[in-house]
């Protein structure tokens, strides 16, 4: 080979199609990425199905002292599905009314503006009675309404960077958060007190779901704009948290 032939090329133009090939390379990496996104059936059929959840139990089996006790982050679960009982629960714990005259709801909220909406994310066979799909959960009623007919848990999990207990675990539940329900009152610190009470239902979730016997944990690594198209949430609604839960 010629040892000057690389000194009589133009070192600039060397480096312009180095940097060309880089930049299709990227072009094709986020391509794919977006095709993948793209090809999956998020919004074809939408159902708008409501079923009405079983009424909470109030008297458990275990104290909340036991709970806090046994709390801990599960990422394992069987594929024994869960009841309806045991979600109706669950979404109580979250979210649901605990007083029909005031409305007040199981989590507390800055000023009850609750700006927190509850979705679920089921597989086949997940829930007893249940189809797999994408539902929203509406506090007031204690109904649950099917959006999408499917299993979009691999969706889900890609969006929340791989991780597989995501996409293994019969149920998803998510938190997505309306900021100007709060901020419109309490200006930018509302921002704060949105995060706040996201934890306080996260942890109403926690020791729940370990009074059920069941497994769950916090998941807060998740690209913000692919979680929303997953779930096909409104512009202004922001997802928080995913909160894998099954049986251990």
């Amino acid at each position: 080979m010629n040892k000057g032939l690389f000194k009589k090329v133009d070192r600039r133009k060397f480096v312009g199609v180095i940097l060309s090939i880089a930049a299709a390379s990227t072009a094709s990496i986020i391509y794919s990425f977006q095709k993948y996104f793209k090809q999956q059936p998020f919004t074809e059929k939408i159902v708008n199905q409501v079923k009405s959840l079983e009424n909470p139990i109030l008297t458990g089996f275990m104290s909340v002292e036991e709970a806090i006790a046994k709390r801990r982050s599960i990422r394992d679960y069987s594929n024994e599905p869960l009841t309806f009982q045991q979600l109706s629960q669950l979404l109580w714990a979250a979210q649901g009314i605990t007083d029909l005259k005031t409305r007040f709801r199981a989590a507390p909220s800055a000023g009850a503006t609750y700006p927190l909406e509850v979705y679920v994310v089921l597989g086949s066979n997940s829930v007893v009675g249940l189809n797999a799909g994408i539902y929203h959960y509406n506090p007031l009623t204690h109904e649950l309404k099917l959006l999408f007919e499917g299993d979009f848990r691999a969706n889900l999990a890609s969006a929340a960077l791989d991780q597989r207990w995501v996409k293994t675990a019969p149920v998803n539940i998510i938190l997505a958060a309306v900021y100007e329900r709060t901020t419109r009152v309490y200006g930018d610190r509302g921002v704060r007190y949105v995060h706040m009470e996201a934890g306080h239902i996260g942890e109403n979730i926690y020791l729940q779901a370990t009074a059920l016997g069941l497994g769950t944990v916090v998941v807060g690594a998740f690209s913000d704009e692919l979680v929303q198209k997953v779930l096909n949430l409104p512009k202004e609604q922001k997802p928080l948290y995913i909160m894998p839960v099954g049986r251990k």
